[in-house]
């Protein structure tokens, strides 16, 4: 017994058919990637639970939206909560249907400021208790709220974003850790994520600077005069093109290493990203002062 009946030798005209040969979705065993572009998993960076990444539909950049992975009743998502997937790309509205998508910002138990919807409010709390579960179990480690954490040995805080501005090919991106923290996102010989940092091997790095804080092209300017940004533009061409990558030095000499993760890096806009923008920048320190005051020293 077959689950797909054979197709029919003749159409109903009586004209011969030719079957289709059906093809299933697959990797191409010649790419140097290994990732689907459509639907790919992963987990957010700030309450570990499940996501899934597609390319906006709309825009000049389609830069990847993250979606909670399954459809809700489009009657319990509010109007401007809704997405919907079509031909592996995600636009922001309802298709008509009665379910939907719904943005993982949207409902993520990590950002409190952000107001929750009272008929999103019982799933925001199962992923919140999600969360607790892993970080019980140690198979999840949340990031550092503070931009600013302890330097080991000399009693000091420096800052150090937790999400940097860096200028990578002459635009801004907003990275989603700190500098030093950038993991290579290519595949190793053990088919694991390769460990190395984008620093690491002797790599040039950048220098931290204060810039204008004006706007890109299409953007509106921002309240602040300057920013720290990591700029990347004094390293040679080549050395940006592995930046945004996101692959080591040994991995950027190897074109056809396999990509097990999407590259971090989101186009910086001044409007949804203010609260990581810093007019200090973070080669100074903290040093507690008398009544827990803060006095400020310049790091030798």
């Amino acid at each position: 017994m077959r689950s797909t009946p054979p197709p029919a030798s003749r159409h109903p005209g009586g004209r011969p058919a030719t079957p289709r040969t059906r093809r299933s979705l697959q990797v191409s065993p010649n790419g140097a990637s290994r990732l689907l572009r459509c639907g790919q998993g992963g987990r957010c960076r700030e309450c570990g639970n499940r996501i899934e990444w597609y390319p906006r539909g709309t825009g000049p950049q389609r830069r990847p939206v993250r979606l909670h992975p399954h459809e809700l009743p489009a009657a319990r998502v509010p109007a401007s909560c809704r997405w919907h997937v079509s031909s592996g790309a995600a636009y922001p509205a309802g298709d008509g249907s009665h379910w939907c998508r719904l943005p993982q910002a949207a409902v993520c138990p990590a950002r409190d400021a952000a107001p929750v919807p009272g008929e999103l409010a019982g799933l925001r709390r199962s992923l919140a208790v999600n969360t607790r579960r892993m970080i019980d179990a140690g198979a999840f480690t949340p990031p550092p709220t503070p931009a600013q954490g302890p330097v080991p040995g000399n009693g000091v805080q420096a800052c150090r974003p937790a999400r940097p501005i860096v200028r990578l090919l002459y635009v801004h991106y907003l990275a989603a850790r700190p500098v030093d923290d950038i993991q290579c996102v290519a595949q190793t010989r053990r088919r694991q994520r390769c460990t190395n940092h984008l620093l690491s091997g002797g790599a040039l790095p950048g220098t931290w600077t204060l810039l204008p804080a004006t706007a890109q092209s299409g953007q509106l300017a921002l309240p602040a005069a300057v920013m720290a940004v990591y700029d990347l533009a004094g390293i040679p061409y080549a050395e940006q093109l592995r930046w945004r990558a996101q692959r080591c030095p040994q991995h950027a000499a190897v074109p056809t290493a396999a990509d097990l993760a999407v590259a971090d890096w989101e186009p910086f806009d001044p409007l949804h990203h203010h609260e990581h923008v810093h007019a200090r920048l973070p080669t100074r320190v903290r040093r507690p002062g008398p009544a827990g005051q803060a006095q400020t020293a310049v790091r030798p």
